[in-house]
């Protein structure tokens, strides 16, 4: 039995084919990837002014769990309780200054549903070790900082809390926006709920 002859591919050709696709791997090696300030779940990484944003985990947090009331602590008084229709939403949030320069983070967020309803974060005090707070990064800096009580818990993320009106949750996906100071594109993920 006869078998059809097979081409065989030249060396040249397959050398120069090795090294066209060697060059295009080296050329992309050093550059930055496209620039992201939208994502579609959670734990992307977005550029948002000058530093990195990373939403780690959003939940609903219960006022009944031991973990939780610590996540809600120093919430002013007149901001406490919550009506039959809202609910205590956890966002919990990672920052990074990847540059060689000193940049403030976001103060500015909140969250929208698809009907446009806005909710604004509770300004929590300083007793909550887990709480946000928009620092100043200096090169290689992170929110939250380094062998804290925030970035050394289970989540490992700082915490943004929201009342949302639980009406919201059938209005999804619920989006965090975060501004940058200073003005510039806004990141925007959407939320697991």
């Amino acid at each position: 039995m006869l078998r059809a002859a097979v081409p065989r591919p030249r060396p040249r050709l397959i050398a120069a084919l090795v090294l066209v696709a060697l060059a295009a791997g080296l050329a992309a090696c050093g550059n930055k990837q496209d620039v992201v300030t939208e994502a579609k779940t959670e734990g992307v990484y977005l550029d948002v002014g000058n530093l990195v944003y990373q939403v780690q985990i959003s939940r609903e947090l219960n006022p009944a769990q031991p973990d939780d009331k610590t996540y809600l602590s120093g919430i002013p008084p007149a901001l406490r309780g919550l009506s039959p229709a809202q609910a205590y939403f956890a966002v919990f949030l990672r920052v990074w200054n990847e540059s060689d320069a000193t940049h403030p983070a976001a103060s500015d967020f909140d969250i929208v549903d698809t009907l446009g309803k806005r909710y604004t974060p509770i300004p929590l005090s300083h007793i909550n070790p887990f709480a946000y707070r928009a620092l100043t990064l200096k090169p290689d800096g992170q929110i939250p900082i380094v062998d804290s009580v925030a970035a050394q818990g289970a989540i490992q993320g700082s915490v943004l809390v929201f009342k949302v009106d639980i009406a919201s949750y059938q209005n999804r996906p619920l989006k965090l926006h975060i501004k940058p100071p200073g003005g510039g594109s806004e990141g925007i993920v959407d939320l697991d709920v």
